[in-house]
């Protein structure tokens, strides 16, 4: 079973105000973070760029640790993003992850990946119901063709792509606290108030 780990970095980050995959945080780029704690995860690791000038600008940084691709379509969306990864790895089953999870746990990552063998997804589920899509496990070969049919459809999110899964296996979150007690591991950095909570629990570490 060969395993991948698909690291967005191209959003357009519109809450947050700016750019933020390489915006310092606590003396590392963002998706330095995020790239460290999943590095032992899978033997093979993607960062999918917004643009040329963002792939190049990552490829300088983590050239030796991922390979860095620009995004293939011209839209921009999670799901945008997801297609280019699934396009790129050579592995069977890959893990997305966003660049602004700072805190993944590389113990639920390995978890998910180990559980999609045999199915078309291993997505975890919140007890009310949403999921998470962007931290999650895919059979590359049945998502790619399911983004396919979503971008034909013209809908351009993950929950589109998702619709045209089968075999999907969700987890709860419940299950999760078990390697992770505070689940901090779907803490998202979409605000300025979020990156300085970030900041201050890293800078807690250092």
């Amino acid at each position: 079973m060969s395993k991948a780990v698909v690291i967005l970095a191209g959003g357009l980050s519109k809450r947050f105000g700016e750019e933020k995959c390489l915006k310092d945080l606590a003396g590392k780029p963002l998706v330095a973070h995020v790239l460290n704690r999943v590095s032992n995860v899978a033997e093979e690791r993607i960062i999918v760029a917004g643009s040329v000038a963002q792939r190049n600008a990552l490829s300088r940084l983590f050239e030796t640790k991922a390979r860095v691709v620009a995004d293939k379509y011209q839209d921009h969306s999670p799901l945008i993003g997801a297609l280019t990864g699934f396009e790129t790895v050579q592995a069977e089953y890959a893990l997305l992850l966003p660049c602004d999870a700072t805190f993944v746990s590389a113990e639920i990552a390995a978890l998910l990946l180990d559980l999609c063998a045999g199915r078309s997804a291993v997505i975890p589920r919140w007890p009310d119901g949403k999921i998470e899509p962007l931290q999650a496990a895919y059979n590359v070969k049945l998502a790619q063709n399911a983004g396919k049919m979503a971008l034909n459809e013209g809908r351009r999110d993950m929950l589109s792509m998702i619709a045209h899964l089968r075999r999907i296996r969700y987890v709860s979150t419940l299950v999760l606290q078990q390697y992770d007690e505070k689940l901090t591991t779907f803490f998202n950095i979409n605000t300025v108030e979020d990156w300085r909570k970030a900041e201050s629990i890293l800078k807690k570490y250092r």
